[in-house]
This record gives structure tokens, sequence and C-alpha cells, in this order.
């Protein structure tokens, strides 16, 4: 952070010829390096970028709206899931899906089915075939974006807590404890574009996160916990090639949430791109 510091002081220059107290602008100035370093001590920056010493959390650009998209009814009855949307399409690819240089899937847009806080199951058109096991299950699902950030709004999702018995939803009721749910990193991803950025998206429930409220402390590959107070994408940035872990826990004042399902750990692969033929 020792770099903000010239800026700093040109700033405050700049002020003092526009008429304002240099010693009033130094004091500011002053104050405001110290907050600087003591959120450097923090491992964050002024843009919202964090980092463990190897591996940076850095907020996503904002992303194509769904302010209106609804999942208006869902069921699972004789083994069969089926979903009903407005204001939302499924198998179309989301417009800024290109500009944001992460991981896309070629199928378009899609629903995520997490059950148990195993990895999602993704979903492109809007009924499918699926065996459940019986008994009790914690189930989210939420519509998705073509590059699988979740759609975050209430109109958008259902958290229910279910027993299956012969591939129908014997009860169901929603989820009242706060709960987080893991949705990416998943799976392999190959390629520049790919592993540069790497989206990490979770959906807390009866969560709120912020100061005084909840959080999200995210580890990756055993380093440094690193503190999310604000619902949003983010990319990782700097992962290693192979196997990488990324372990998602909810917090309050400091200590992790006594809650279903938390913390969760989720491996996931970075690969370089083949080489072509006769390169």
């Amino acid at each position: 952070m020792r770099t903000i510091y010239p800026l700093l002081l040109l700033l405050a220059l700049a002020v003092t010829a526009c008429g304002g107290n240099r010693n009033d602008t130094m004091d500011n100035v002053e104050e405001n390096a110290g907050k600087l370093d003591d959120a450097d001590k923090m491992a964050g920056t002024m843009a919202g970028e964090m980092t463990d010493g190897t591996v940076k959390i850095i907020p996503m650009p904002d992303t194509e709206e769904f302010a209106t998209a609804s999942l208006d009814s869902w069921e699972y009855k004789g083994g069969q899931f089926t979903y009903a949307a407005s204001n939302y399409d499924f198998g179309v690819q989301t417009p800024d899906a290109d500009a944001l240089m992460c991981a896309n899937s070629a199928k378009g847009q899609h629903a995520h089915l997490i059950i148990n806080n195993e990895p999602y199951i993704a979903k492109y058109d809007p009924s499918f075939a699926m065996d459940l096991p019986d008994g009790d299950h914690h189930i989210l699902t939420f519509l998705s974006r073509s590059y699988h950030e979740s759609i975050k709004t209430p109109a958008a999702h259902r958290a229910v807590k279910v027993t299956v018995a012969g591939n129908n939803f014997a009860s169901q009721t929603d989820i009242t404890e706060p709960m987080l749910f893991y949705s990416r990193p998943k799976g392999t991803y190959t390629g520049e574009k790919d592993t540069k950025n790497v989206m990490l998206d979770f959906y807390p429930v009866n969560a709120p996160l912020g100061a005084g409220n909840y959080s999200v402390a995210v580890e990756v590959n055993g380093g440094k916990k690193m503190m999310l107070d604000s619902w949003q994408p983010y990319y990782l940035q700097g992962l290693p090639m192979g196997e990488n872990t990324v372990t998602l826990t909810l917090m309050k004042d400091g200590k992790a949430v006594a809650t279903p399902l938390n913390p969760v750990t989720r491996k996931f692969t970075l690969e370089a791109a083949p080489v072509e033929a006769g390169k």
C-alpha cells in the first residue's frame, strides 16, 4: 500500500491549491493513509480485492440483471423434476457472457440443483428425470446465468428440507435456519481464459451478509482465511494448475455457525489447454 502515498500527496496539494486548509487536508491524508495500512494488514484493498498471499479474490464486474426472473413453481413427482419460470429462458446464452472472461456453458442458462451441499447438478431443460434416495435432504435450487452465476433474488430460488419416499417429495418445508450453499468453482477448467478468472459463487439462505450480520470465510488450498461480507460473485486469481481446494464457512461474530452442512469443502482442477498437433 506504500505506493498510494504519492497519490494522496498529490490530492492534498490539489485540495490546497483550490483553497482548502492545508493542515486539515494533511491530517485527512495521514488519517486515510493509516486506514489504508490497516486495510492492507487485513488483506484488503481499496477496490475490494483480497489475498491470502498467494491467491486473490476480486469482485466480479456487475453482471446481467434478472430483477424480474421468477421460479414460479417447482415440484418433484414420480422421479421427475419440473420447473416453471417467468422472465427467464433455459438454454440461451446470457448476453454479457463473452465480456466476463470466465468459464461459460455452451448449453446456455440453466438451473443449479444442490442436494445436501454436494456438487450442483446443472439442468438446461425445465423438466428432467432424476432418482433421489429415500430420506431427508436439504435442497437448494436456483436459476443461473449461462456462466453459472446464481440469480440472487428471493423469487429465483427454492431452499427446502424434504423427505423423499419412492421418488416423490413426501413432505416439504422451507429451510428456516441460516445456511450456506456452495456453488462454484466446480469440475475442471481448461485454458488461459477459464483458469485465469475462476468464479467463486455461493448462496446464503436466511443469512444476510454484512457488518453486524453474517460473513463467509474462504480458504483456498489450506491458506489464510479471507472474510467476505458482500453477497456477489468473485474471481479467484493466481490459482496453481492441478487440483485446488476451496472451503467455505458461514460465520457470525467471528465463529462458525452451528448449522447443517457448514463448512463445505470442494475440490476442482485447472488444466493448461492441450497443445495442438504440429505446434
